[in-house]
């Protein structure tokens, strides 16, 4: 039987989206970056900044984010769903983080990261 280890998620700019998935769930955080990863990363030019792929650790699977030269151009194939008791409450948080709304529905509303790809916010139930 296979398990779950990572979901990856193809991003413009992988710092900064994996910033902004680490501060929407509860309990992630960018993985830190040791000594070693730095030097790894000077040696090829970058930095924790301009490093092309991300992790983001929590209590479920890891969230992987890599930069790819191509945009998004349709709706996603896959997408997260993320539960909150206050639905209004959570988009409003999510929105001053840098999502945006896409559809209200009655029990989730849709929304997008800064960068385009769709998620939604349901309450619990």
């Amino acid at each position: 039987m296979a398990v779950l280890s990572e979901i990856v998620v193809d991003c413009r700019h992988a710092p900064s989206l994996a910033r902004f998935w680490a501060a929407v769930l509860d309990g992630y955080e960018v993985m830190p970056y040791d000594d070693a990863e730095v030097a790894r990363l000077a040696a090829l030019g970058l930095t924790p900044e301009t490093d092309p792929t991300v992790a983001v650790g929590g209590p479920g699977p890891t969230l992987f984010f890599q930069q790819v030269p191509e945009p998004k151009t349709v709706k996603n194939r896959v997408h997260l769903d993320v539960e909150a008791a206050d639905r209004a409450a959570e988009v409003d948080r999510l929105v001053a983080l840098g999502a945006s709304v896409h559809s209200v529905q009655k029990t989730w509303t849709v929304l997008l990261d800064p960068e385009g790809n769709e998620f939604c916010v349901a309450q619990p139930g």
